[in-house]
């Protein structure tokens, strides 16, 4: 790749000796009277013309966010500085990828929760509902989606991103950011790139400290899908850089990643943004491509740019193209050309928002197992008791970090359940798990047991294993007299006491599940938001059909990772992380090493049955028909593989295409999947086809394959 041109910006030659009189064509908003308020110039023409007017001092102020109490006292993420002067207006940044965190809201469930949803519809409503959120606090980006591919289960952050594979990932990005564009904010997608993990206790592997030694393979075909179809698709104003290092310079300061790639190649015209603390060294932010550094602003203070430039490690060029990017988005963003967005919350509609957050808990609940237990027959148990355990009944559980947020209300599952229970006759007990022995008899004394298990992932820190109770979900450690129990241990006795049991699990990621094969019922539900108990009644009493199909794979063990037994791969070994598996992540590492997952990407189990037939492919598209061949109205998500001749090592299958279907009893729907050029690539300094054998392969998971061909090229 060449290196990206130095030329200041788009356009500045031509108006240099150009005298601009204001314009009568100047917008109803905040711009003022000048030359580049004039709204039918492009975005390019009035970012020249406004920089042409500023001093140094005002193009490095734009550079930086505020001062270190600046945000924190306002209430926003974070502020860039505007120019009163020249009509250039403050920008206000606001979390995040699961909800506004500046003050209460609504509290989405969990990205990884969309993301089984495999609805990109479902995305589009969900990014402009939290989107919505932030522009009635008055923000005019947000800082969202996470859009890193899972690469390690344990990861703090597996629960704030949309799963393993890039092609589901890139599809939710791209509606999530369309949805935040309705609504009219910047969207800022992150982390760029490779940033994969944590660490254990923030050290060993922390963030801040690996290198991702990766091969542009790997990088190209499973980590920046996403990114690229945020930039090439859905247009997104803003990039975070990550905390790491890649190819041993620091992402935020990153040539090849942020110049070379995105800005050139792809075509980039918005701006990047470093992740907080991410920045490293002025000189090395300035010259490789790193525009704006938010709160506080520190690397990126007036004092540490000129320093720099006076030292000769950046130029003013690099100055200019910076603030050229950051005018030119607010313009292409339309925030010179309306008032500001007034912090009133009051314009939230949270009955409406609520709604949303049920929806997206029941499109994204993956019903593991069942032979039958559920959906629960309401009349059949009126009268009957049902009881309630796990001390995740009646608590808010959600990730940690920048995707916390403090909901404006909440249904618990235990408070849905009765509710629900009291409309149909039906007792709700509840055990809050204090102990095995408490929840057996809990589970005995009921003629139906429900339990509730959680585990809790939080950016900062990586789970050191897949257990429940792992990790943070056990930080504090417990205490002497501490009264909740292991909650496998309460699992395992309320199997035992009661086999008329549904285990729920409301969990970040995968766990560890040494009781699954016992169960008659198993949930997952994710991290189900505010709405959770609303939402797991009608699941549990089939007013709907449970939607989600695993966005990630559930492993038996730990052993069974890709990075298992490696510690170059995981958590790396004096600095450097080899993702030496290469694209072989998630299911494309089961389905190569013919390993048998616990429950394998894509699973997901309805109360009706479906029927796959019909199979016709050509070299760029494939149709099969879907039929519901049971009794009751359900959701398919019928799922394209294809396997790729093996000109190079190559996975089994790879996703390509997906549909949320809703059919009726006996309805049947043909479904088309279209194929690209870069489906049936692969990279070697350039997207290849190969000529060859192509299998296609449709089904209901990673593993439940219905019907296969193949096309030759």
């Amino acid at each position: 790749m060449q290196p990206v041109s130095r030329r200041m910006f788009m356009g500045v030659a031509g108006l240099a000796g150009m005298s601009v009189a204001p314009s009568a064509n100047a917008a109803p908003g905040r711009c003022g009277e000048h030359a580049w308020c004039d709204a039918q110039l492009s975005p390019d023409e009035r970012a020249a013309l406004v920089l042409r007017e500023m001093t140094l001092d005002e193009k490095v102020s734009l550079l930086g966010g505020d001062d270190f109490w600046g945000a924190t006292g306002s209430g926003h993420t974070g502020t860039g500085h505007g120019v009163e002067r020249l009509g250039v207006p403050p920008v206000y940044y606001g979390d995040g990828p699961v909800g506004a965190r500046q003050g209460e809201g609504t509290s989405m469930p969990s990205s990884l929760a969309l993301a089984a949803g495999f609805d990109p519809a479902l995305a589009r409503d969900y990014g402009k509902t939290v989107a919505n959120e932030i522009r009635c606090k008055g923000n005019d980006v947000v800082f969202g989606p996470t859009v890193d591919v899972l690469r390690i289960p344990m990861s703090g952050r597996a629960f704030e991103g949309f799963g393993e594979d890039p092609h589901l990932a890139s599809q939710v990005t791209v509606q999530w950011a369309g949805g935040a564009h309705s609504e009219g904010l910047v969207v800022c997608v992150k982390h760029f790139a490779a940033y994969t993990q944590e660490g254990i206790l923030g050290l060993v592997g922390g963030r801040t400290l690996y290198n991702a030694v990766v091969d542009d393979r790997t990088m190209r075909e499973i980590y920046l899908p996403p990114f690229e179809a945020a930039v090439q698709e859905a247009g997104v104003g803003a990039v975070m850089g990550s905390y790491n290092r890649v190819g041993g310079q620091y992402a935020c300061e990153n040539q090849a990643l942020l110049n070379d790639l995105l800005k050139g190649e792809w075509g980039f015209a918005g701006y990047t943004i470093a992740d907080y603390g991410a920045m490293h060294d002025t000189g090395a932010a300035l010259s490789n491509g790193m525009d704006f550094e938010p709160w506080p602003a520190l690397v990126y203070s007036p004092a540490a740019i000129h320093t720099a430039l006076a030292a000769g490690a950046a130029s003013t060029a690099d100055v200019d193209d910076h603030a050229r990017r950051i005018l030119r988005t607010m313009f292409a963003h339309g925030i010179f050309d309306r008032p500001a967005f007034p912090n009133d919350e009051g314009q939230i509609d949270r009955r409406a928002h609520l709604e949303v957050a049920s929806r997206v808990a029941e499109q994204g609940s993956t019903l593991l197992r069942n032979d039958g237990l559920l959906p629960l027959d309401a009349a059949e148990l009126r009268g009957k008791t049902i009881a309630v355990i796990g001390r995740a009944a009646d608590e808010f559980v959600q990730g940690g970090g920048s995707s916390s947020t403090t909901p404006f209300s909440y249904v618990s599952p235990l408070q849905g359940l009765r509710e629900r229970g009291a409309r149909e006759g039906i007792e709700i007990t509840h055990e809050p798990g204090k102990s095995p022995r408490a929840a057996a008899e809990a589970a005995r004394n009921a003629d139906l047991a429900v339990v509730i298990a959680s585990d809790l992932m939080s950016e900062f820190l990586d789970k050191p294993d897949l257990d429940l109770d792992s990790g943070i979900a056990s930080f504090p450690p417990p205490q002497v007299g501490d009264p909740f129990a292991d909650q496998d241990a309460v699992i395992e006795a309320v199997l035992e006491a009661n086999p008329d049991a549904v285990v729920v699990l409301e969990t970040g990621g995968p766990v560890r599940m040494p009781w699954r094969e016992r169960t008659r019922a198993l949930l997952e539900s994710w991290y189900p938001g505010a709405n959770a108990g609303t939402a797991l009644a009608r699941v549990l009493f089939g007013d709907t059909d449970p939607g989600g199909r695993l966005p990630v794979t559930f492993p038996v063990s730990e052993q069974d990772l890709p990075t298992a037994g490696d510690p170059q791969r995981y958590p790396g070994v004096g600095g450097d992380v080899h993702f030496t598996e290469g694209v072989f992540v998630g299911y494309r590492h089961y389905d190569a090493n013919e390993i048998a997952p616990a429950f394998p990407f894509g699973h997901g189990l309805s109360y009706t049955t479906f029927g796959y037939d019909d199979l016709r492919v050509g070299d760029r598209a494939v149709s099969v028909t879907v039929t519901n061949t049971g009794a009751r109205t359900g959701y398919a998500v019928p799922q394209l593989y294809l396997g790729l001749p093996a000109v190079v090592p190559q996975p089994p299958r790879q996703l390509k295409g997906f549909r949320k279907l809703e059919l009726q009893p006996g309805e049947s729907v043909s479904v088309e999947f279209a194929l690209t050029d870069r489906d049936l690539s692969y990279w070697d300094d350039g997207w290849r086809i190969s000529e060859g054998e192509y299998r296609v392969l449709v089904g209901e998971s990673s593993r439940d394959i219905r019907l296969e061909g193949g096309f030759t090229v």
